[in-house]
């Protein structure tokens, strides 16, 4: 709003105050934004585009404005800068004003400060998680044994989840998936399944397709399972801070919302990828492990490589190319995802008792040649609503190789960099196709990988970036 219009004035909002709007249909918090110029008379607003579908608003509205109850809870945060433990009465009143949209950015970057690195004990964690569950909406399913996994992230390309739900649920298991979608990367789950099918799904939709195929393959943001997370990890990532209490926290709150009793967590380890140590991966683990527990559920943890990323594609579409081809048994599939899928299932077979230990790898792999794994995607994919052809870009630009040598070197985050920059996820087409992996032999001019994007602009505003920053890929030239 105008900084000199009568409502600014007489409430003295000023940049980045808290203030309630209020239509006739719907009253949100918003954060407001100060203008000095004439694009809005003294009696108009502008709302973003999420506030306008939030107020279900339209043109010709009167508006109310009203500063925004203060978020009490603010005073533990407070109390946590300097020294005081989060009970569970704090980490109860801090979710919920968090989930109400009563924490301003600067009020969420001072909590996610105030659990940096490992400033969280053993009990503020599980207060934390329980608060995350507690604040939103709880599956419950009729079977004694719900599978579920996790990834820690960090590594481009790791779609694994499509191939592992269809492997699982192929066997009969119940693994009803919840996904997030990409914040600061180049896709999640959910972004890359959306290519595919419908994941958009209310919570009598998941259970309907559920009860018919076993599982599902659905955005948790749809059905409000831990919803303060998404907002905190928007956060925790714009400030570059990882929280291991945090972390723990939204993993195992969006598992036991989920209704979940059993789940995988896949720890990658690499200089590059979220978890750069085994030290690190080992006291995750047993926190993951130790959380779980008091919320009932069971977790087993898994340590793989995070050097380099997954399959060859980075974004939406690129990605769903490479699930089809796993879930299909084409030749060309990369050897990688399928392996890293059929470990992941066969572990979660174990832990359902559908195998013996060590035997679970030999049946995802029978379940996956035989096409029972690809007709049960197929039939997911029908369930929630229809299977889709992924969408392909416009614009193509191939990276080639400036020396000879073998490849020593892939930076995951300068790779996931360049797959956003190009457009992904908002646009499901671009991304990033991978040629090489570490230890290959290149020669001059041999192609390292393509981008895709959308517009030349966006295509134009990655390579920029790359030449800017050429250490993506390094390659160490032969001695001879």
């Amino acid at each position: 709003m105008r900084k000199d219009c009568y409502v600014c004035r007489s409430e003295g909002f000023n940049a980045h105050a808290r203030v309630s709007i209020s239509t006739q249909r719907k009253t949100i918090i918003a954060t407001v934004n100060v203008v000095s110029n004439d694009s809005l008379s003294h009696q108009e607003v502008g709302l973003s585009e999420s506030a306008w579908h939030r107020l279900e608003a339209q043109d010709g509205d009167k508006a109310y404005f009203h500063h925004a109850k203060p978020a009490e809870s603010m005073s533990y945060v407070r109390g946590k800068l300097h020294g005081t433990r989060f009970s569970d009465n704090a980490s109860h009143h801090i979710i919920r004003d968090i989930t109400q949209g009563l924490y301003s950015d600067i009020q969420l970057a001072a909590f996610v400060t105030s659990c940096a690195g490992d400033r969280l004990n053993t009990d503020e964690v599980i207060g934390l998680t329980k608060a995350m569950v507690d604040a939103g909406s709880h599956l419950n399913w009729e079977s004694d044994m719900v599978m579920d996994k996790h990834c820690v992230g960090g590594l481009p390309g790791n779609r694994t989840t499509p191939i592992v739900v269809a492997i699982v649920t192929a066997a009969g298991l119940t693994m009803p998936k919840t996904s997030s979608r990409g914040i600061t990367s180049p896709a999640g789950t959910a972004d890359t399944m959306e290519t595919l099918a419908p994941v958009n799904l209310t919570i009598s939709q998941v259970r309907s397709v559920v009860e018919k195929e076993g599982g599902c393959i659905a955005w948790g943001g749809s059905v409000s399972l831990s919803p303060a997370d998404d907002i905190l990890i928007r956060v925790e990532r714009a400030l570059d801070l990882d929280s291991e209490g945090q972390l723990v926290a939204s993993i195992i709150s969006k598992k036991v919302a989920a209704g979940s009793t059993h789940a995988l967590i896949d720890i990658p380890i690499g200089l590059t990828a979220k978890v750069r140590t085994l030290d690190y991966a080992e006291t995750l683990a047993d926190k993951l492990i130790s959380t779980g527990a008091v919320l009932g559920l069971k977790v087993e943890t898994i340590f793989s490589d995070g050097q380099q990323p997954v399959g060859r594609g980075i974004g939406p579409s690129l990605e769903a190319r490479d699930i089809l081809l796993t879930l299909q048994n084409k030749p060309d599939a990369p050897q990688d995802l399928r392996q890293r899928s059929l470990i992941i299932a066969g572990k979660i077979f174990e832990m359902g008792g559908i195998t013996v230990k060590n035997q679970g790898i030999s049946l995802a792999e029978k379940i996956l040649l035989s096409g029972q794994a690809w007709s049960k995607f197929q039939a997911i994919c029908e369930g929630q609503g229809g299977m889709r052809i992924p969408p392909t870009a416009t614009y193509k630009h191939e990276v080639i190789a400036d020396r000879a040598g073998v490849v020593c070197y892939i930076n995951n985050r300068l790779i996931s960099k360049l797959a956003k920059l190009a457009g992904a996820p908002a646009s499901p087409a671009a991304g990033l196709d991978m040629h090489i992996r570490l230890s290959d032999r290149v020669e001059l001019g041999m192609p390292l990988f393509d981008l895709y994007a959308q517009s030349s602009g966006e295509l134009q505003y990655t390579l920029d970036f790359l030449n800017e920053h050429p250490g993506a890929i390094q390659i160490e030239e032969d001695v001879l």
